[in-house]
């Protein structure tokens, strides 16, 4: 596979009870031109079995980290290899919805803009978000709290790559760190109204590790880098 539009990177630790259905989800995108780049982070669960089904699938390609090295480095990984003008993001544990795609590159393409993000639904909950902060400014909402769900994320690979990609500082809240980043140097970053993707809030990263998020979210906001992990 040469080049394509869209790169979709994915990160999978333990995710045996969700990574099908997430790769499912991008196989029945209704836009077609991408590759999903997998890499299993030192997984010691069934993960590897089920993405071992998928090897043969043209638009697939499967990477090992032989040991855990965290979200953040595995994002940075995935870029290098990436060929897609765009990238697009994709949690092991969430369901992009089947226009999700089309309607994200339709939309740049409308209104001139390399970055875009979109609303998502709560697995589970009828609970969509963002919620009452999408209708603030984004610039405002980001010096308290990350106004983006990382998953929706689509951006052009140029931009990600000129920003310095994700920083390994962040083990946490990278994601914050990046859209933080991007607004502050004067970047728009737009979230589509309709819902697009399918958010697991429970067990997840966020959820789990909530004290370090926490303290890694301070850090955003108040420009620092971490010292430290918070065991």
């Amino acid at each position: 596979m040469s080049g394509v539009a869209i790169s979709v990177l994915m990160s999978c630790y333990n995710s045996e009870k969700t990574v099908q259905k997430s790769i499912e989800s991008i196989i029945s995108q209704s836009f077609q031109d991408y590759e999903l780049i997998i890499i299993d982070d030192g997984s010691n669960d069934g993960t590897e079995e089920i993405l071992n089904k998928y090897e043969k699938e043209e638009k697939i390609k499967i990477f090992t980290n032989k040991k855990n090295i965290g979200l953040t480095k595995s994002l940075n990984t995935l870029i290098k290899i990436s060929k897609g003008k765009y990238i697009a993001r994709q949690d092991a544990d969430d369901i992009s919805l089947p226009q999700r795609f089309e309607k994200q590159i339709d939309y740049m393409k409308k209104h001139d803009t390399n970055i875009v993000t979109a609303r998502s639904k709560i697995i589970g909950e009828n609970r969509i978000i963002p919620a009452f902060s999408y209708y603030l400014p984004n610039k405002v909402v980001v010096r308290y709290k990350n106004p983006f769900i990382h998953g929706t994320l689509m951006i052009e690979k140029s931009l990600l790559v000129k920003s310095g990609g994700y920083d390994e500082n962040f083990y946490y809240s990278q994601d914050y760190k990046l859209f933080y980043d991007l607004v502050k140097q004067g970047y728009k970053i737009p979230i589509i109204k309709e819902v697009l993707y399918e958010l697991n809030m429970k067990n997840n990263i966020s959820s789990k590790f909530s004290n370090q998020q926490r303290y890694y979210s301070q850090c955003v906001r108040k420009n620092l880098s971490p010292s430290k992990l918070i065991d």
